[in-house]
C-alpha cells in the first residue's frame, strides 16, 4: 500500500470515528429524559427547553464553526470540539437542577457544533468528485453506528451505574478520541500545507476566501440547507423523543425503548450506503433528484408507523424503512452534495451552511413538538413528521433545475 493510500485511509478512519464519537456527547440525555422526569421531576416543558438551548447553539455554531474550519483545519477544529464536548457533558452528570442541565447542553451544543464542518473538511481534503458519493456513503455511516453505541452505551450505563454514569463514560471516550485526532489527523493532498512560498500562499488566502464568499451565493446550497431544515426537524424529533414515545406511550421499559429505537438508526446505515453510491453510479439523475425520491417516500413511511401501536416486530421494522429513507438524502445533501458545490477550499463552510440552516429546524422541533404532544398526544408526531418530508423535497425542486455540478466539471 502506498503512503498516500495509507494516509487517505487513515484520514477516512479517524474522521468517522471522531465522528462517531461525537455522539457519546448527545445521545446521553434522550436516554435518561424519562428518568430525569421521575427522579428529579424535570418536566416535559423543560425537557423540551433544554432541547431547545442544545439545538439553538448547535444550530449557530454551526455557521461559525464552518467559518472557522477553513481557516485552522480539520484536525484542530475536530480535537478542542472533542475535549469542550467532553467537559460539558461530564459536568452535565453532576448537575441535578434543570437551569444547571440547559447552560451546560447549551455549551455542549456549541462544542459539537464543531464536528460535521470539521470532519466533511477533512473528508473533501481526501476525497474527489468522481469517488465523493460512494466513500461519503460509507463513511456518513458514522453518524448511524455513533448513534447506536452512544445510545446502547448510555443505556447501559443507566442501568448498571445510574444516569450520571451515561454522561461520565461517554465523557472519557470522547476525550480518548479527541487525544488520537490531534497527534494522528493529517491535512489531505487536496490542500498541502507548507509547500508554498508567501506569495503562493497569499494567493491561495484570497482563493480560500472567494471560495468562501462563493458560498453563500450559491441557490443550490441554500436550497440543500432549507430542505435540511425539515429534514433536520424530522430527525431530531426522533432521535430525542423515540425512547421517550417508545417508554411513555407504547409502555416500553426505559432501556428497552432506547434499543428498540436503534432500529431508525440501523436501517439509516443501509439507507446511506446505498443512496450515495447510487448518485456516484446514476448520473441521468442529480443528487437532490434522488433526495426528493426518498424523502417522498419517507413520509409514506412514516404515516405507517402511526399505526403500527405496540407491537415490536412491526415497530422496528417501520423505524428502520424511516431511517433508511430519511438518512439517505440526510448524508448525502450535507455531505457529497455540499462538497461539490464548495470545492475542498471552502467545504467547512458549505456544510456549516446547509447544517447550520438544517439545524434551524431542530430549534424549532424542541419548541413545538411538545406542545402538539401535549394537544394532540404522541402519535401525532408521525403524520406531522410526513408532511414535513414533503416539505423537504419540495424545498429541493429549484436545485434539481440547475445543472449537475459534476456535469459542468467535466467530471461526469
Amino acid at each position: 500500500m502506498t503512503e498516500s493510500r495509507r494516509d487517505r485511509y487513515a484520514a477516512w478512519g479517524l474522521t468517522w470515528l471522531a465522528y462517531a464519537s461525537y455522539y457519546f456527547g448527545r445521545k446521553g440525555f434522550s436516554v435518561v429524559k424519562s428518568t430525569l422526569r421521575h427522579a428529579l421531576g424535570v418536566s416535559e416543558y423543560a425537557l423540551g427547553v433544554i432541547d431547545t438551548l442544545y439545538l439553538a447553539a448547535y444550530a449557530f455554531g454551526q455557521f461559525a464553526s464552518g467559518y472557522t474550519g477553513d481557516r485552522v483545519g480539520a484536525r484542530r477544529l475536530i480535537g478542542y470540539g472533542l475535549i469542550a464536548s467532553a467537559l460539558a457533558c461530564a459536568a452535565f452528570g453532576a448537575t441535578s437542577f434543570a437551569f444547571g442541565f440547559g447552560a451546560l447542553f447549551f455549551v455542549n451544543g456549541l462544542a459539537q457544533s464543531t464536528g460535521w464542518p470539521g470532519t466533511t473538511r477533512a473528508m473533501a481534503e481526501w476525497t474527489t468528485p468522481q469517488n465523493r458519493g460512494t466513500v461519503m456513503a460509507f463513511w456518513c455511516t458514522c453518524y448511524q453506528v455513533g448513534s447506536i453505541v452512544a445510545t446502547d452505551f448510555a443505556a447501559y450505563m443507566l442501568r448498571k451505574h445510574g444516569w450520571r454514569a451515561a454522561f461520565f463514560g461517554p465523557a472519557l471516550a470522547m476525550l480518548v478520541v479527541a487525544l488520537l485526532i490531534l497527534f494522528l489527523l493529517q491535512q489531505g493532498a487536496a490542500l498541502p500545507a507548507g509547500t508554498e512560498p508567501p506569495a503562493a500562499a497569499a494567493s491561495g488566502d484570497a482563493r480560500r476566501l472567494a471560495a468562501q464568499r462563493a458560498v453563500y451565493k450559491n441557490p443550490v446550497l441554500w436550497a440543500f440547507g432549507a430542505s435540511y431544515f425539515f429534514i433536520k426537524y424530522v430527525r431530531y424529533a426522533l432521535l430525542f423523543w423515540l425512547p421517550y414515545y417508545l417508554s411513555a406511550t407504547l409502555g416500553y421499559a426505559p432501556d428497552r425503548a432506547a434499543y428498540v429505537s436503534n432500529a431508525f438508526e440501523a436501517g439509516g446505515i443501509v439507507g446511506v450506503i446505498a443512496l450515495g453510491a447510487f448518485s456516484d453510479r446514476v448520473r441521468r439523475l442529480s443528487r437532490a433528484a434522488l433526495s426528493i425520491l426518498s424523502l417522498l417516500g419517507l413520509s409514506l413511511a412514516l404515516l405507517a408507523c402511526a399505526g403500527f401501536g405496540a407491537h415490536v416486530a412491526l415497530t422496528v421494522l417501520g423505524l428502520a424503512l424511516v431511517g433508511a429513507l430519511l438518512f439517505g438524502p440526510d448524508a448525502l445533501l450535507s455531505g457529497a452534495a455540499a462538497q461539490d458545490a464548495a470545492g475542498a477550499a471552502a467545504a467547512a463552510t458549505a456544510t456549516g451552511l446547509v447544517n447550520g440552516l438544517g439545524s434551524l429546524g431542530g430549534i424549532l422541533e424542541g419548541l413545538t413538538l411538545p406542545a402538539v404532544s401535549a394537544h394532540f398526544g404522541w402519535r401525532a408526531m408521525f403524520p406531522l413528521l410526513a408532511g414535513l418530508a414533503v416539505c423537504a423535497a419540495l424545498a429541493l425542486l429549484p436545485a434539481t433545475r440547475r445543472p449537475d455540478v459534476r456535469a459542468a466539471l467535466g467530471e461526469g
